[in-house]
């Protein structure tokens, strides 16, 4: 899968195919149900499959002060698309340009740009200053322009319907089964680890350390994971994401000791896939207290792994 950033990096390869918009936060089961779509089109017609997408995401543009909780960062995107089949991602940079353009000034914009066969979205897709272009807006749009939209019905979980707002209701509440069945996999986290203050290894508990950035991550806590990238199979560990109150941390860390591990992941790329929750981060009085809880928790995520 090609990465192409802005439209005017597009060449004559990525024009003529069909393209699913969308913001596509976390991936979930209706964003698969889009691409899936747009994959059996393609094939049909014998054309490229594509993505547009947006960073940083629209809301973290429009509302910089309380942005949504980010269920994946672009490198778990991209990893997770690598995998789905799709020809190319387009990402478009989301700033003031955008969230000002009329809706048909960037329905024309994509068409001048992609000239899709076809377009698909979701029912409740909205876009433009707004959010003038909306799908029935781009029905009409494609009827006078020559491309077909193909708009998909909402997926539904049982009674619940299939979206980024509901993984991140199921994540704060720390229902990790209910997420990854809105998400179709268990919800994970992927990254580059990096060195830290060491202190884990110091109190017994050495841990592969994943820096969150300006991401406003969707859990916190405790939990039982496992760590993949590491080896063949996947290795049990017990993580923390936070802040570390008890030793003054600040900046959002997720931090993972992995079990009966002794070797060096500086600089190697791993995921932790989130098991269950164990409990919300705490201040304790020392570190003689941290040690002690620390105990507890390895003890209760080595009991649930093994169930």
């Amino acid at each position: 899968m090609e990465l192409v950033r802005g439209l005017g990096n597009l060449r004559e390869r990525h024009r003529g195919g069909v393209v699913t918009l969308g913001t596509f936060d976390g991936l979930h089961l209706g964003h698969r149900s889009l691409v899936g779509e747009a994959l059996a089109l393609a094939g049909r017609l014998g054309r490229p499959a594509l993505m547009l997408s947006f960073e940083p995401m629209p809301r973290e543009f429009l509302q910089p002060q309380s942005p949504p909780a980010r269920l994946t960062n672009f490198r778990e995107r991209w990893r997770l698309l690598e995998r789905a089949g799709l020809d190319a991602l387009c990402l478009l940079r989301f700033g003031e340009a955008l969230r000002a353009m009329p809706g048909a000034e960037f329905v024309a914009l994509l068409h001048e740009a992609m000239r899709p066969e076809a377009l698909v979205v979701g029912y409740d897709f909205r876009f433009g200053h707004q959010g003038e272009a909306s799908a029935a807006m781009l029905r009409e749009a494609g009827r006078e322009r020559g491309f077909a939209v193909q708009v998909m019905p909402p997926v539904l979980v049982g009674a619940e319907r299939v979206s980024s707002s509901g993984v991140r209701a199921a994540l704060a509440k720390g229902d990790l089964g209910q997420a990854a069945r809105l998400l179709g996999r268990p919800y994970a986290m992927r990254g580059r680890v990096v060195a830290g203050q060491r202190l884990g290894r110091q109190l017994g508990y050495p841990t592969a350390n994943l820096r969150m950035g300006r991401r406003r991550v969707p859990i916190g806590g405790i939990f039982a994971v496992r760590v993949h990238g590491v080896g063949e199979a996947p290795l049990r560990g017990v993580a923390s994401l936070g802040t570390r109150p008890t030793v003054g941390g600040v900046e959002p860390l997720l931090e993972t000791h992995v079990f009966d591990f002794a070797g060096d992941l500086y600089g190697r790329e791993i995921e932790v896939e989130f098991v269950q929750k164990i409990r919300d981060e705490a201040k304790f009085d020392g570190l003689d207290a941290l040690v002690e809880q620390m105990d507890r928790d390895a003890h209760a995520a080595r009991r649930i792994l093994a169930a």
